[in-house]
């Protein structure tokens, strides 16, 4: 019978939090630029140049056909070449987190682009009629008729995403970057203590979603009055 040994857990905690950063930075930067990144993808696909709508489409079927695991790992062996070789950045980066950022980012944005597309859709066409009656461009009643709209109703979808992707980031643990997950694990593997290491970041996330997840249905019910 395992016997459980809690007491590591204390003096292992400013080590977890800087794993715990890590997790945030990349779920953040995911968040930020996936949602930017969405949304040009998103008008690409809804305009009328049909060069754009199918390069739109094809990122997001090929985004959202293939494993974010077998995405992390492609752009693990991409990036690091390409920041070093081109951009000329010193080798003391930290390409693990570097291609984790990128990989996420543009993965998330694929998933981003579907919701931010509905929303757009879900707008009545005679509020863009009307914002072209005002004299208004393409790109004009976009930002500030039915964008500002969209997200308001989009919003409950955006941070359900987020959540979903924010217990994805535990996959770079195939990438062997120190994020909360692999951090938990490594300490485990040091004292002995795998599985009640393993329990505990089980733990934090769960408690993590749980709060996000409070947070999302409480602005749903105010987005439905």
């Amino acid at each position: 019978m395992h016997h459980f040994d809690w007491s590591g857990i204390p003096g292992a905690l400013p080590t977890l939090w800087t794993g715990v950063v890590v997790t945030f930075r990349i779920t953040l930067c995911a968040i930020v630029v996936g949602i930017l990144w969405g949304i040009l993808i998103a008008l690409m696909r809804l305009s009328g140049v049909r060069p754009l709508a199918w390069f739109a489409q094809g990122y997001v079927t090929v985004f959202r056909s293939i494993p974010l695991v077998m995405v992390l790992l492609w752009f693990f062996l991409i990036v690091p070449q390409l920041l070093q070789n081109v951009l000329g950045l010193s080798p003391d980066v930290d390409v693990r987190l570097a291609s984790a950022l990128v990989a996420f980012s543009l993965f998330e944005a694929a998933y981003y682009s579907e919701i931010i597309r509905a929303g757009i859709q879900a707008i009545s066409r005679g509020q863009v009629n009307a914002s072209f009656a005002l004299g208004m461009r393409y790109g004009q009643a976009m930002r500030f008729v039915v964008l500002p709209q969209a997200f308001r109703a989009m919003v409950p979808l955006l941070l359900t995403q987020a959540i979903a992707l924010f217990q994805d980031t535990s996959l770079v643990y195939v990438i062997s970057l120190a994020d909360f997950f692999r951090t938990t694990t490594n300490i485990g593997d040091r004292d002995g203590t795998t599985v009640e290491m393993v329990l505990f970041a089980g733990a934090g996330y769960f408690l993590i979603c749980l709060i996000a997840s409070s947070f999302a249905k409480g602005l749903q019910k105010k987005v439905a009055r």
